[in-house]
């Protein structure tokens, strides 16, 4: 079996609550699902089993789980944007009915906004990945469990989690080395043709469910962003003192930022076109130096600039979080000989490059794919303090006002830096 597969005992409350929801001949009333009260003392008690257990299960002294409609947020080939319901419905979700071995149903708390969720609403693809039918955004989310297969042991009824958006057929070459996000037949949550997490509730494997204990929802959401700078910091080896550049001060160019910050990077330099996410990311970490790109320069004059804002120094390491062109292109004239120019951004298909300014100061060039193996590190920097993301969150709407918070999101006049779709209730 998979090491990604771990087990945990069951609570005492939780194989009481398995017993009583047991025939007098041991076999579950329901096989597909257990629901849960919460009381007033937060103790989760599994209750009922199906209809027919309700009237046999004792009643809780917190208020019932309600399951509302579930409702999701859709975009199409024709760039339409929508409210519309969304599987599994709410009657499947009272029931567990489209539960299956290995899953919960989780009530997804917050969700935040991704460049490539608007870049499919306005693009209809991102490279190979086109959207050819109605399709659910969204994958940066956290949540609560309401429902747990009896096959699942690692989660229960009430547990907060943040979701791992992907899917992975364990048994490929990547998934069988560590590297599943390589995996051959993964199915990624928000790629088309795969449906995304905004929505209200969603069935998801336990396995990739992270609990988050006491974190915050939003908190929990922006562990999907902070795993992808992760993923970058941990193939960029950035080291104690290194000079880094990172390109773009976009969310994902933000968060590695910090982690450069943590990780002893100095001098550390962060570039833009925009004043005010330069001016926010000084607000955020108040050591980095920021450089303001100029539309117009050419590559190499992009580059002679930022070495002089690192003080004639030139970075060792380039943590390019774009995918421009043209940002990809002064990273490697500014990156020392020997260096590295990591590419985290995504952009076109097909781009130009400095091949001959690369080849004879030898700068290496690598490039990233979503992340692997980056959840329980990411989770404990944000629980031990080492990082604060709190104040990624510059706007907050809820589930049935997501068309307002795309168009926030997509405006740059609005100022977002991440915006956060909730469903609290």
């Amino acid at each position: 079996m998979s090491h990604l597969f771990h087990t945990q005992r069951y609570s005492t409350a939780r194989h009481l609550a398995v017993g009583d929801a047991r025939s007098k001949h041991g076999k579950l009333r329901n096989p597909h699902i257990i629901f849960a009260w919460v009381t007033e003392r937060g103790r989760r008690l599994l209750l009922a089993m199906s209809p027919s257990a309700v009237d046999d299960a004792p009643k809780a002294r917190g208020a019932a789980i309600s399951v509302k409609p579930n409702i999701g947020v859709f975009t199409n080939p024709k760039h339409d944007l929508w409210i519309s319901e969304a599987e599994p419905s709410a009657d499947a979700v009272k029931s567990g009915a489209d539960l299956k071995p290995g899953e919960v149903t989780i009530a997804v708390r917050s969700t935040g906004i991704c460049g490539s969720d608007v870049h499919f609403w306005h693009a209809g693809c991102i490279g190979p990945m086109i959207v050819e039918g109605d399709h659910i955004l969204g994958h940066e989310s956290a949540g609560e469990v309401i429902a747990v297969h009896p096959t699942v042991t690692s989660l229960q009824v009430g547990d907060r989690v943040a979701i791992e958006p992907n899917i992975i057929c364990n048994a490929c070459e990547p998934c069988l080395t560590g590297r599943y996000n390589g995996c051959e037949k993964v199915e990624f949550l928000s790629t088309p043709p795969v449906p995304g997490l905004l929505r209200r509730y969603v069935n998801h494997p336990a396995v990739w469910c992270h609990k988050i204990g006491n974190m915050s929802w939003e908190n929990g959401a922006l562990l999907e962003p902070l795993s992808v700078a992760l993923a970058g910091m941990q193939r960029a080896k950035v080291q104690l003192g290194d000079p880094v550049l990172v390109c773009g001060a976009g969310p994902i160019g933000l968060v590695s930022m910090l982690c450069c910050a943590a990780a002893g990077a100095c001098p550390l330099v962060i570039t833009d076109i925009s004043e005010s996410r330069l001016a926010f990311a000084k607000e955020i970490c108040p050591r980095v130096i920021t450089h303001q790109i100029q539309i117009g320069k050419s590559a190499e004059e992009t580059a002679k600039g930022i070495v002089d804002s690192f003080g004639g120094i030139e970075p060792a390491v380039t943590i390019e979080c774009t995918g421009v062109e043209s940002s990809i292109s002064a990273a490697i004239w500014a990156t020392k000989f020997g260096g590295k120019v990591f590419v985290i951004g995504v952009g076109k298909n097909e781009i130009n490059i400095p091949f001959m300014r690369a080849s004879v100061r030898e700068v290496d060039i690598q490039l990233q794919y979503r992340y692997s193996n980056t959840w329980p590190r990411a989770i404990r920097l944000i629980e031990s303090g080492v990082l604060d993301l709190s104040k990624f969150v510059t706007h907050r709407f809820t589930l049935e006002e997501a068309v307002k918070a795309f168009e926030t999101s997509a405006d740059p006049k609005s100022g977002a830096i991440k915006v956060m779709i909730q469903s609290l209730d």
